[in-house]
């Protein structure tokens, strides 16, 4: 049984305490969004979210384009399909990437936004 940890405040604001409360986020919730939140975290993966929002692209044109081997594309690739951030399509030999969906665009956006005012 885990005890419940009190700060030494004098005023407990009960009504407010119960209202968030009811609004509090699942642990599987707040998991899947830190590690939505910690698939941004990387400067290669917000380069290639940052190209994939302007068009869709291969894995040699990114990794021309980023200056990397297409081993470290696809390494930072993976990782990014594992979060759901980024599709991809085969079109023969080629594999082409795309961001997931319009919130994956949105979020970043956001951020960008949110960084530039």
């Amino acid at each position: 049984m885990s005890k419940r940890i009190a700060c030494d405040c004098e005023v407990i604001h009960s009504e407010t305490v119960a209202k968030v409360q009811k609004e509090l986020l699942s642990d599987d919730l707040v998991y899947g969004l830190a590690n939505l939140y910690k698939s941004f975290g990387d400067m290669t993966r917000i380069k290639i979210l940052h190209a994939l929002s302007v068009s869709e692209m291969c894995v040699c044109d990114l990794a021309y384009l980023l200056n990397m081997t297409k081993s470290a594309i696809s390494h930072q690739l993976k990782k990014l399909r594992d979060a759901n951030l980024v599709r991809f399509r085969r079109e023969g030999k080629v594999v082409y990437y795309s961001l997931s969906d319009s919130h994956v665009k949105t979020i970043f956006a956001t951020g960008l936004e949110h960084l530039t005012e």
